[in-house]
This record gives structure tokens, sequence and C-alpha cells, in this order.
């Protein structure tokens, strides 16, 4: 492992009862790197997000962050690792307000204990007003002070999805999980959150790997990537390199190209 890497998958192994969901499946991410995860419905790119935050359990292979195995910790002891996520399917409180639901992303970071916490005075006030200076900075960021103290089962579905990165930010990540942030949205969403992706990662330097369906975008944005298809990885490479690979278009279009 280099000084520059980051993250470490090495020959993931995924498999459902008699189902091979990824088989082999190896990458790594760099220090301040854009990674596009991109492959056909069903490649098994979610897969792979799934077992880095330790939702699925790979039968063979091993993950590693800053050196550390992580492949056999649970769920909640990811995010201690620094990994942050969001999901295709919002996860979201949406009978909280936006302004809660980032203040619960920063739950990790917290360190004041439960009867310091209720009766808000000292240390637990000091805590929670450096917690909220970070939210308030994060709804700068991504544009939604207006909306601060709505309930976020209220708004409409590119806000939601908005929250839903703001949240995952409020973790203060040092890896950045996207699984398809911009799907469902309209053209504007979309280039919001391109331009809140870009911002937050020219201002931050976070790692991100990137699950998106929109070719155009991953390919505008990324360093470099990595394609799946029926759980095998089949390329890797800048995307110069990708868009002219034949199997990658044969993967897509269902023929090889000229």
């Amino acid at each position: 492992m280099t000084a520059l890497e980051l993250l470490e998958v090495n020959s993931i192994s995924l498999k459902f009862g008699g189902n091979l969901v990824l088989y082999e499946v190896s990458f790594n991410l760099n220090e301040g790197e854009i990674l596009g995860l991109i492959g056909p419905n069903g490649a098994g790119k979610t897969s792979i997000l799934n077992c880095i935050t330790s939702f699925y359990r790979p039968f063979e292979g091993e993950i590693l962050m800053n050196g550390m195995e992580i492949t056999r910790k649970k769920a909640h002891q990811i995010p201690y690792y620094g990994i942050s996520r969001t999901f295709q399917n919002i996860e979201l409180f949406s009978g909280l307000t936006v302004l809660e639901n980032l203040m619960a992303g920063r739950h990790i970071l917290m360190k004041s204990g439960f009867i310091a916490s209720s009766v808000f005075f000292g240390r637990a006030r000091s805590e929670e007003i450096r917690h909220r200076e970070v939210v308030e900075q994060i709804m700068d960021l991504l544009e939604m002070q207006a909306i601060r103290d709505k309930l976020v089962g209220t708004l409409p579905y590119g806000q939601r999805k908005r929250v839903d990165f703001g949240r995952a930010l409020a973790a203060e990540p040092k890896l950045l999980l996207l699984d398809e942030p911009l799907a469902g949205m309209n053209i504007e969403e979309k280039e919001d959150m391109v331009r809140f992706i870009m911002d937050t990662h020219e201002l931050k330097q976070t790692p991100i790997i990137l699950v998106e369906h929109d070719m155009g975008v991953v390919m505008d944005i990324v360093d470099r990537v990595v394609v799946l298809d029926f759980g095998r990885k089949i390329a890797e490479g800048a995307p110069a390199q990708i868009k002219q690979n034949k199997q990658v278009i044969k993967a897509y279009l269902g023929k090889s190209g000229n």
C-alpha cells in the first residue's frame, strides 16, 4: 500500500445463496481522488458500496481503509473509520427538520454524555455551538438556508437528495461514497448537485467514490473509472481510455463497436 492510497478493495467476492453478485473485484482509491464506479443495471456497483460499509459481508477478499482491515467490522463501526455515504433510496429522518437531520449526521463526533447534553451546560453547550457552526457552513455550501427549518418529509425529491448529501458531509468524512446522487433529478437539479459535489471536493479534497448512471457527468468530473459488468471488473482507467474501451462499449450497448 503506497502513501497515497486511502482505500484498497482486494479480490472481493459476494454471493446471495447460489447467486454470485461480485467476483474477485479489486481497485484502490487515492487521497484527493474522485473515482467513478459504473456499469449496467445489476452490475454490482451498489453491492460494492454495501461491502465497504459492511451492510454486506463478502465471502472472499478484504477491504482496507488507511491500512486497517474493515471487512469484518459491523456496519455501525464503519463511520468511525471516516466513511460516510448517501443512498439510492433516500434514508433521512422525515419527521425532523433539515437542521436536525444534519445535526444527526454529526452524532459520531459528539463527546458529551447524556446528562451533560440534557442540561445543555458547560462543555455540552460549547460542543453544541461547534457542531452548529459546522452544520451552518454545510447549509451555506449547499444553499439550504431557506429550508433549514422545514420538515424533510415535506420537501420535494431534489431537495431531499441535497439534504442526504449534506448529512453525509456533516460527519466530516475521510471517504465519501455517493450512490447515484443525481437519480430522479431534473436537469437544473442535476447541475446544482454536480456543482455542490465539485465545490465540496475543491474545498475539502475529500476522496469520493461516485456511482452514477449519467455517463456525461461521470466522465466530466472523475479522475479514474472502474467498470463492472455482471459482478466482475472489466475495465479501469482514465475517462478518455474508458470511452474507447470496446469491452465497455459492448457491456453498455450490446455490441463491440468500431
